[in-house]
């Protein structure tokens, strides 16, 4: 047993799986006729949202290829979801769960129950078009490459990127979170600009492609994360075991969001400083963490003030309870911090952890978008050593 298994364990689940018969820059074209033979499960986690499955669900239903499944992970719901997905789609697998256990716990109980060789978490307001799964399974012809997104755009302005993903996701220096596409609130028209496949830090959970055997090794989802970074961080556990996170522009999905929390509340804000911090901890090289660490949490107490002197108290709160909790876990944190080191591959931070400050280059140069902060033709920046 890894040391991971030994600290995660296994997660008991109920419920029986289905397999579903007869549904079904640019990579080069492939002749093998069993190139895309691969078997896959696309995995819907949904808690009272039958509003969203009515009209996001049957465009994943549409999906023609070999090989699929579809698992609707119900958390509980009590509006009917699980009985009219049985009766609209009789032969999707819907895995009815006993209480909520949000976005990581559903999906990591859905995944026991799923046979694809690729599980495929698609939030339930995401609509799929034609053809959208061919280009995402190709990228695993690669043995390197764990995971994939493809390009995700916004259901009520399709011509602009979605907040979520959009082209693929990275981390600055200090381990903020931003996209291709959207640099804190800023969301891009999609012009093709971002169309080249190319390595991300992280694949956005609205549309999330991943090895299954990766999935498991790494830990699947951290069940503590509840809502928020819960995919930035089992992406960063993929690149530390040595393994490639891909973007693809050649598949598009359409993605509603805000569902699950709200902009601008409180819940959020707690939820994405807490996680972030345990992010970093669980996964930063320690070099990493002795340089930059406490600088970070010194960032976290000036948006917790200007938050305060702003009018928003409730993020003020947030903030400061989100460190509380970060603290009282660390202890556990530092548990799965050694054994997540302990099968760690790679010695030095991904490349995708570009070497800028994403908060001086947006907040004090006024810079909206990705291309101008990393040009266009521009390697991405390594930091291997920080």
């Amino acid at each position: 047993m890894t040391p991971l298994n030994a600290l995660f364990g296994s997660i008991p689940l109920s419920g029986v799986s289905f397999l579903r018969p007869g549904m079904g820059q640019p990579l080069p074209k492939r002749t093998n006729p069993h190139d895309l033979a691969r078997s896959v499960s696309v995995i819907i986690v949904t808690w009272n949202a039958l509003e969203h499955l009515q009209t996001f669900l049957p465009s994943v239903a549409a999906t023609e290829y070999d090989n699929l499944e579809v698992l609707i992970a119900d958390n509980a719901s009590t509006d009917g979801s699980a009985e009219w997905v049985r009766e609209n789609f009789p032969t999707f697998n819907v895995v009815t769960l006993m209480r909520n256990f949000g976005y990581c716990g559903g999906n990591n109980r859905a995944a026991d129950h799923a046979n694809g060789e690729i599980l495929l978490f698609l939030n339930n307001d995401v609509r799929v078009e034609p053809g959208w799964l061919e280009p995402i399974i190709r990228e695993f012809e690669d043995p390197n490459v764990a995971a994939v997104q493809p390009k995700i755009l916004s259901h009520t302005e399709p011509g602009h990127f979605e907040y979520a993903g959009a082209a693929g996701g990275y981390l600055d220096r200090m381990g903020y979170p931003f996209c291709r596409g959207r640099i804190f609130d800023h969301v891009e028209r999609d012009t093709g600009q971002y169309d080249d496949r190319r390595p991300i830090f992280w694949a956005s959970g609205a549309a999330l492609a991943i090895r299954k055997t990766c999935f498991m090794e790494a830990g699947r989802f951290d069940d503590t994360f509840e809502f928020h970074m819960e995919e930035i961080d089992l992406c960063w556990r993929l690149w530390n075991r040595g393994q490639k996170v891909i973007y693809t522009p050649e598949s598009r999905v359409f993605h509603l969001g805000g569902g699950s929390l709200p902009s601008g509340s409180s819940r959020k804000a707690y939820f994405n400083f807490r996680n972030n911090l345990q992010m970093l901890w669980k996964n930063a090289t320690t070099e990493w963490l002795k340089s930059r660490f406490f600088f970070r949490l010194l960032l976290d107490g000036v948006a917790a003030f200007h938050a305060l002197a702003t009018g928003h108290a409730g993020v003020f709160g947030a903030i400061f309870r989100a460190h509380m909790r970060f603290y009282t876990r660390w202890p556990a944190l530092n548990r799965q911090r050694k054994a997540l080191q302990a099968e760690r591959k790679m010695s030095f931070n991904p490349e995708t952890m570009l070497d800028l400050n994403i908060l001086a280059e947006h907040f004090l140069h006024g810079k909206k978008k990705f291309s101008e902060v990393v040009e266009e033709g521009e390697q991405l920046t390594e930091e291997k050593h920080g």
